[in-house]
């Protein structure tokens, strides 16, 4: 009789276990092809490459893909080495103690604030204080800035994970510390590391409430960093707001799927290439 509840018992718990995940990817599928239906008919090279008129309720959103992919060049280029380097000396270099404790909690809190504070944060920071204006700077910064926590948490997770046999290694031969961090401990966590940049990716890509108060809403072309833009979500949510060109919406929010799956596909061929070079 035990046995029969026990097999019981784990039968409702498997089919709980797979209505749930039915139920998420459902969900998420049935959005994805919504989307789809309603905007893979409104893409076009046209759509893509052209400038917007009438305030984007006609042409096409050339400006709003620049402006996303400079962003995010940005924030990679202010997160990504802070991020990693900082990960380096907490797990390399630094003891256990209350300062580092306090750190990590203070880096894990700011990983679940909201993004408006963030944007809060740039706009008087960077915006007003440093004078960087309504700029693709301002918002790459505090885009960077939000996405920091994220790459170093999973940074130094993917460092430690690294065997200690390979920094003894290292050290009985002769090589430094840092000779050590570079050479061996680095390569090994690479696929780590990677992971951790195409999180904080996939969030600034779709990123809104923090670039509302800093990166501007402009939708010219920009020419150099100081110009206001108005990246992919931004122009999906005023055209959604506004509710004048729900087409474009759909299409823009098409381009965006596309975008983030582009960035997926590639953070994970590079992964598994990494992976690859590691293990021989």
């Amino acid at each position: 009789m035990k046995m029969n509840a026990a097999l019981i018992e784990e039968a409702i718990a498997k089919t709980l276990i797979y209505l749930t995940v039915l139920l998420a990817v459902g969900s998420l599928l049935a959005i994805i092809l919504h989307i789809l239906k309603e905007g893979l008919g409104v893409i076009s090279w046209e759509f893509l490459t052209s400038l917007p008129r009438n305030n984007g309720r006609e042409g096409g959103i050339f400006p709003s893909i620049a402006g996303t992919l400079y962003l995010i060049a940005v924030a990679l280029a202010f997160a990504a080495p802070v991020g990693i380097l900082a990960a380096i000396n907490l797990a390399e270099y630094t003891r256990k103690g209350r300062l580092i404790n306090a750190l990590r909690f203070a880096t894990d809190a700011l990983a679940g604030v909201p993004s408006i504070i963030f944007g809060l944060l740039g706009f008087a920071f960077l915006v007003i204080f440093l004078g960087f204006r309504w700029s693709i700077l301002s918002g790459g910064l505090t885009l960077g800035i939000m996405i920091l926590p994220t790459i170093i948490k999973t940074s130094e997770e993917a460092i430690k994970s690294v065997p200690i046999r390979d920094r003894e290694c290292s050290l009985a031969l002769g090589a430094g510390k840092w000779q050590t961090v570079y050479r061996i401990v680095l390569p090994a966590a690479a696929p780590g590391i990677a992971t951790g940049v195409l999180l904080g990716t996939g969030r600034a890509v779709g990123e809104t409430a923090a670039l509302l108060l800093t990166a501007g809403s402009s939708l010219s072309l920009p020419t150099s960093l100081l110009d206001p833009s108005r990246s992919l979500s931004i122009h999906l949510y005023t055209l959604a707001l506004e509710g004048t060109s729900m087409e474009n919406a759909y299409g823009t929010a098409t381009v965006l799927i596309f975008i983030i799956l582009a960035i997926n596909v590639a953070a994970s061929f590079l992964m598994s290439k990494m992976t690859r070079g590691a293990s021989r």
